[in-house]
């Protein structure tokens, strides 16, 4: 058994978002830390919002893959601060949602109010489907609670937008 961080990393790059299978928990940026602890290794994770029912089956999902790695004591922990972001998402998590049909989310502003209503009050997402800037928000929640349902003006198709925290 490997007890070092880069070799835990590469295990959870196989842990995926059970909401948005095409995403690691590495893209989502939900892992903060790996510590060992004699015989256990702890993974800490922060949730994308406190009420994330996902979570669980992280949780669960961490602790088989690691336990099929030869790992005997697994323990995940949670932290609530700071707030997870869509800052912590990878590029390469975006490039996925965009090409699974999600229109990733738009970097923040310092300005929270501001940043809403220049591009998500007013439809300025992009359609992941044919890349047009002419939508509009149909509902503030979408398929999860994390992300807004949208249309395309051009194409008439819909999408989820993962909103912005």
């Amino acid at each position: 058994m490997n007890n070092n961080k880069d070799h835990i990393y590469s295990i959870l790059q196989e842990v995926c978002d059970p909401e948005v299978p095409v995403l690691t928990i590495l893209d989502l940026g939900i892992v903060r830390d790996i510590q060992f602890h004699e015989e256990e290794v702890e993974i800490i994770i922060t949730p994308t919002y406190s009420g994330c029912p996902a979570m669980d089956a992280i949780s669960v999902d961490i602790k088989l893959k690691l336990i099929e790695q030869g790992f005997k004591k697994v323990k995940v922990s949670y932290v609530l601060s700071p707030a997870w972001t869509t800052d912590w998402m990878s590029e390469e998590g975006k490039k996925k949602l965009q090409a699974y049909g999600i229109a990733p989310p738009q970097k923040i502003t310092n300005n929270t109010r501001l940043h809403k209503m220049l591009f998500e009050e007013e439809g300025h997402i992009e359609c992941p489907q044919c890349h047009s800037l002419n939508t509009k928000m149909l509902s503030q929640f979408g398929s999860t609670a994390c992300k807004a349902l949208y249309q395309c003006n051009d194409c008439k198709e819909p999408f989820d937008y993962f909103k912005c925290h």
